[in-house]
């Protein structure tokens, strides 16, 4: 992520409580998911403001983000066995195959580069280790017709509105356990990837 994408994250930090609030029945799914996953190390690329911390129920946590102003907060929200970091998703600085789960919560769509993302992810998870990806997707319903003409206010927003993940070479590394659609005509999904 760039430093002019962490620098408006530094800013738009104040509305990430009403964010929260919006997003919080898809997060309820994803963490379901994740709590059902056998114990292990877990890095969370993009954690915000660590207020979900306490939805994670036994795994080791690594948080990391690129907006100083958001990890301020997230540290007096974690607890337990969270560690948190300022680093980038495009650049992780932890070894080969250190994780068990990387989590990319609404994440994806809003760095500079999806495909460098993924290939780190891919990089420091363990063979048999699993992404969870929840994010919107542009459909090929009505819908993609908003995402399209949202583009031009998106990138003042740093995200892109129209976003497939079938169009990140790196995604094809993965193989997809599972997809959960979710919200108005599935415009959000939860997709769970194995590392072969």
């Amino acid at each position: 992520m760039s430093k002019k994408t962490a620098a408006f994250y530094n800013y738009f930090s104040f509305l990430y409580p009403i964010v929260d609030v919006f997003l919080k029945p898809q997060k309820t799914v994803l963490f379901k998911e994740v709590n059902a996953m056998p114990i292990g190390k877990l890095l969370e690329i993009g954690v915000g403001n660590g207020a979900h911390f306490k939805h994670y129920k036994k795994h080791e946590i690594t948080g990391i983000d690129t907006s100083a102003t958001m990890l301020e907060t997230a540290r007096k929200n974690r607890s337990g066995n969270i560690s948190i970091l300022e680093m980038s998703g495009e650049a992780i600085k932890f070894s080969d195959e250190a994780f068990d789960y990387v989590v990319l919560s609404h994440v994806i769509a809003v760095v500079n580069n999806p495909q460098l993302l993924l290939a780190e992810a891919y990089r420091v998870l363990k063979p048999g280790g699993q992404v969870f990806i929840l994010n919107h997707f542009t459909t090929d319903n009505w819908l993609r017709y908003i995402d399209q003409s949202f583009q031009q206010i998106a990138k003042l927003l740093h995200f892109k509105s129209v976003f497939r993940i079938e169009d990140i070479p790196a995604i094809k590394k993965f193989e997809l356990r599972k997809q959960i659609n979710l919200g108005i005509a599935s415009y959000f999904k939860l997709l769970i990837y194995q590392k072969p």
